[in-house]
């Protein structure tokens, strides 16, 4: 296999998903071009590749590829599409643009492109991203399946209907934030109780992480888990007490809430 695959706009998530691609694939299998209205950074992400990469114009790396990753912001997107919609062809548009509905890149780019709306999330810069793809009715089986190869080369990937692209905007998109948050109030609480920040931090993420690495790879759920850690009397249900008295619970899922319903504003 030799995918051609192109990417407009360099910046972070988009260069991750090139990297990602790149590092699972192999240089033999991936002939790319990429562009930015920024060039150097178009000519730094083309020198971090082992793929053999081209820069050039955004029409130019349309007509060179049969895959093009969408990572130009939301406000520019109609204008950049307007564009490639002048190239010959159909091909595969993976778009990262928060917000930007598939009606909308199809009318900007033709009914007759492929389009996939995905939803990544910024730990995909660590390689453990947790992204959802809506595809277009023009999609085929192989297009979808080519999305999550990519979105799932930097994480895990996960198709949904694209009405439910917000609540994945408002739980994995923002979620994150969410998580930092606890972390840092986690390690709040350490120090509190006299550990050094370095040591609280790095303890907290890492109790973090691991309870997440738990849920991925037992497949357990996560109250199974909380049970077997859960003495009766002991400190973790005292601890458990404390969050349902000051309502962790809901306020995460207010949080999911809120962030779905403005995600749903924002692209209306």
């Amino acid at each position: 296999m030799n995918l051609k695959i192109g990417l407009i706009g360099c910046g972070k998530m988009g260069g991750a998903l090139l990297r990602g691609l790149d590092q699972s694939l192999g240089k033999k299998a991936l002939s790319v071009a990429v562009t930015d209205v920024v060039l150097k950074s178009a000519e730094d992400l083309a020198k971090s590749l082992s793929s053999s990469c081209v820069v050039g114009t955004p029409a130019q790396v349309a007509a060179s590829s049969e895959v093009i990753i969408l990572a130009v912001k939301p406000g520019d997107m109609q204008t950049v599409c307007s564009s490639l919609a002048k190239v010959k062809g159909s091909r595969l548009y993976l778009s990262i643009a928060a917000g930007v509905k598939i009606a909308a890149l199809e009318t900007w780019l033709g009914a007759k492109q492929r389009i996939v709306r995905a939803m990544p999330n910024t730990p995909a810069l660590v390689g453990c991203g947790a992204a959802a793809f809506a595809c277009s009715s023009q999609v085929r089986p192989e297009d979808a399946a080519m999305a999550k190869q990519i979105l799932g080369a930097v994480g895990t990937a996960d198709e949904v209907p694209e009405k439910l692209m917000d609540a994945v905007t408002g739980l994995s998109g923002s979620g994150p934030a969410y998580v930092y948050t606890i972390i840092e109030a986690l390690a709040d609480g350490g120090v509190l109780m006299g550990l050094p920040r370095a040591t609280a931090i790095n303890l907290a993420a890492q109790t973090v992480a691991g309870a997440a690495a738990m849920v991925l790879e037992t497949g357990k759920h996560p109250a199974s888990l909380r049970d077997e850690v859960t003495s009766p009397g002991g400190t973790t249900i005292t601890g458990l007490e404390q969050l349902e008295a000051a309502g962790l619970r809901n306020a995460l899922i207010q949080a999911v809430r809120k962030a779905t319903e403005k995600s749903a504003s924002l692209g209306a």
